[in-house]
């Protein structure tokens, strides 16, 4: 996290005299002799120009490369076997095609003093290659573009080595400056973006008196973006986002655009260099510069853009994160600029010593613009591991898939419902810090189930999938018994009896038989029938207590239960399929999920959170649990949330111990509960008026 520093007011007013009392005559004295900023910057441009122009360095072995430099007739050029150890030793463009040569040269290729170009259709495999190349052509480059890109790295160089000089000056000379940009502390308690850059803009174009202004911010593009098969190796591309416009005179029809990082239009220069720059007029730029105005905009409003300040917003990293335009510097704050006399009347070109107060509450802008950005990284880093956390969960029991979002989805609505409500509800009216309470205990009211048995969790009969199917083999065993000892009754009676006799038993012993399997086919189907997570009628423990004194003859001759006294106990529960010892697991879920959201350090506005999600499952008449609470220990955000659960497990698709019921059922039976005291009546009525269930499956605002 960036680091704030705080600098006392009387010290900022100091220094600000200071900037004021050198740079007013240096203003002064430009403004004499007609040269704005951008005079002395083509000097230094010129000056860097005026160094030993680097040479194109070539392998011998590498036809390619020396076969396109060759044909470049202006770019001084020479192989490295035949350069001196003094010219190698100074900035120099190498040219390769041949990854083998290149591999053997890396180490003085990656020297600071050198460029390469590559000379290829695909970027290189080798990750030490690749990171090395300032930029790649195709094989058959022309010699047009190889001078164009000789030309770009020969000003890479100098820009960088002009930077860091420039850097080291000003961090030595302007240390009072330097503190300055840490100012923005003032401006860190605003954490929405949007309110932070109209602030800055405001300020910057208040102490300019700019009539007009805009601010683009620096962005990345997404990983999942890039394409090509070494999108994952190489830098995100960045660019130039058009976020805010302000302007007194005409109506701006803004839009967001976005613009290159590159030196075709001011706003881009300014980010791609993190420079200032000071113009006169915009109409009356000079030859040299690489940029240009876009006069669309003057052309359809009938505005005229003159006078322009761009400074670069850059963070104590040194490093670009936006651009503050401004446009047109005003003798009279309040004067609107509608005709070509109130420009030539009105517009000043920016001051010195304005350029330096913007530069330093840009810079302010950059530290508090990260602040902000940090605190919504942040914020999206907890909703990622939020909604990752959930996703494990349900992933434990795929049925459920959905459940948690669903129900915040839910009880945000009510809470939103409840805070346009002018009934029952009139007087309540939910903060955002409540309302972001309210929807992360929401969604995280069911995490404790992390803590219960998954074969619990997901139990969709009475009896675990292992035990129906034991009990199957010992059914299926003991029908195969039966049959065996029914051909040993018949052999024993056909050998002590004869045939004739035999024949006469035949018809009797296959009825016994018959009566027998068809006893054991009964029994299995009443066994199926009670496994299933039904209401079980009295009159059927009857049953259940003749099964478990039948036996079957095992395979060594021993006599054993055929359901055994487990099996039977877990036939036997009244209603639905987990028994009490079960139930108790599934229902300590919520204090596991209580235990679990207090080791959270949450903030002193959400600190609530754990209490509220551990009621969801208590009901006004006391008969809930964890706690038994009494209605009036029950908070309201709970008790929308008992009904959005109770809505939504009632609703939702199919899971394995019942079958989903439609809206129209589900909002009946909830009546009913309200009816009964269990859940508040006034919050269902609500819940029904509202037509709060639609937005069931409509994902909630992230507060």
């Amino acid at each position: 996290m960036a680091t704030l520093h705080r600098i006392p007011i009387a010290a900022l007013v100091r220094v600000l005299c200071i900037i004021y009392d050198s740079h007013d005559r240096i203003a002064t004295a430009d403004a004499r002799r007609g040269i704005h900023r951008m005079s002395s910057l083509k000097q230094t441009v010129l000056a860097a120009r005026s160094r030993r122009l680097p040479s194109a360095i070539y392998f011998e072995g590498d036809a390619l490369a020396r076969a396109a430099v060759v044909e470049c007739a202006r770019i001084p050029h020479c192989s490295f076997e035949s350069s001196d150890p003094a010219r190698l030793d100074e900035e120099n463009i190498f040219v390769v095609a041949d990854q083998q040569l290149f591999a053997e040269h890396i180490k003085r290729l990656r020297a600071p003093n050198v460029r390469v170009i590559a000379l290829s259709d695909e970027r290189f495999r080798d990750v030490r290659l690749d990171s090395t190349v300032y930029a790649y052509l195709p094989g058959s480059v022309s010699v047009t573009l190889l001078e164009r890109m000789f030309d770009n790295a020969i000003d890479h160089m100098h820009l960088v080595q002009t930077r860091r000089e420039a850097n080291d000056k000003l961090a030595l000379a302007n240390s009072e400056i330097y503190e300055l940009n840490h100012i923005g502390a003032a401006l860190s308690a605003e954490h929405d973006t949007r309110e932070l850059l109209e602030l800055i803009l405001t300020k910057c174009r208040e102490i300019t008196r700019a009539d007009a202004g805009s601010v683009y911010l620096v962005e990345e593009e997404e990983r999942g973006e890039a394409r090509g098969p070494v999108c994952d190796q190489r830098t995100p591309r960045k660019y130039l986002r058009f976020k805010l416009a302000q302007n007194d005179t005409v109506a701006v029809p803004f839009g967001e655009v976005v613009l290159p990082i590159d030196e075709t239009s001011i706003a881009g220069y300014v980010a791609e260099h993190g420079s200032v720059v000071m113009i006169e007029d915009a109409y009356e730029l000079e030859s040299w510069v690489p940029y240009s105005i876009n006069k669309q905009f003057d052309m359809d409003s009938g505005y005229r853009t003159k006078s322009i300040l761009a400074v670069a917003m850059m963070n104590p990293k040194n490093e670009t994160v936006g651009v503050v335009q401004l446009i047109n510097a005003k003798r009279n704050w309040r004067a609107c600029l509608r005709t070509p006399e109130d420009i030539e009347n009105e517009v000043l070109p920016f001051s010195t010593r304005q350029m330096e107060i913007v530069s330093s509450l840009a810079s302010q802008a950059a530290v508090a613009y990260e602040n902000s950005h940090l605190y919504e990284n942040i914020h999206r880093l907890f909703e990622g591991f939020v909604k990752a956390s959930i996703g494990a969960i349900e992933q434990r029991d795929p049925t459920a898939s959905g459940h948690s979002f669903r129900v915040a989805n839910l009880t945000v609505a009510m809470a939103e419902a409840v805070d346009r409500d002018q009934t029952h509800f009139r007087d309540v009216k939910f903060t955002r810090s409540e309302m972001k309470a309210i929807r992360y205990a929401s969604l995280l009211h069911d995490f404790g189930k992390v803590g219960v048995r998954e074969e619990v969790l997901v139990k969709a009969r009475k009896l675990y999938p292992e035990q129906m199917e034991a009990l199957r083999s010992r059914f299926d065993f003991a029908r195969r018994t039966l049959q065996a000892e029914s051909c040993e009754r018949k052999l024993a009676h056909l050998l002590e009896k004869g045939s004739e006799e035999y024949l006469r038993e035949l018809p009797r012993f296959d009825r016994e038989l018959a009566a027998r399997l068809d006893e054991l086919d009964c029994f299995a189907e009443f066994i199926h029938a009670s496994n299933q997570p039904s209401v079980v009628p009295e009159e059927t423990f009857a049953m259940f207590h003749e099964i478990a004194g039948k036996r079957y003859r095992g395979w060594d001759g021993s006599v054993r239960p055929l359901v055994t006294a487990e099996e039977v106990r877990l036939l036997s529960i009244p209603q639905g399929s987990l028994d009490e010892s079960e139930r108790q697991e599934v229902e300590s879920h919520v204090d596991r999920t209580y235990e679990f959201l207090k080791q959270i350090p949450w903030t002193r506005e959400i600190r609530n959170i754990p209490e509220l999600a551990r009621g969801h499952h208590e009901k006004l008449n006391g008969q809930g649990y964890p706690g038994k609470l009494a209605a009036a220990e029950i908070p309201l955000p709970t008790r929308l949330m008992t009904i959005a659960d109770i809505f939504d497990a009632l609703a939702a698709a199919d899971r394995p111990y019942k079958e989903s019921v439609s809206v129209e059922r589900a909002l009946e039976i909830l009546g009913q509960m309200a009816a009964n005291g269990e859940i508040d009546p006034h919050a269902y009525e609500l819940f029904v008026q509202a037509k709060v269930y639609e937005r069931w499956k409509v994902d909630c605002f992230e507060y």
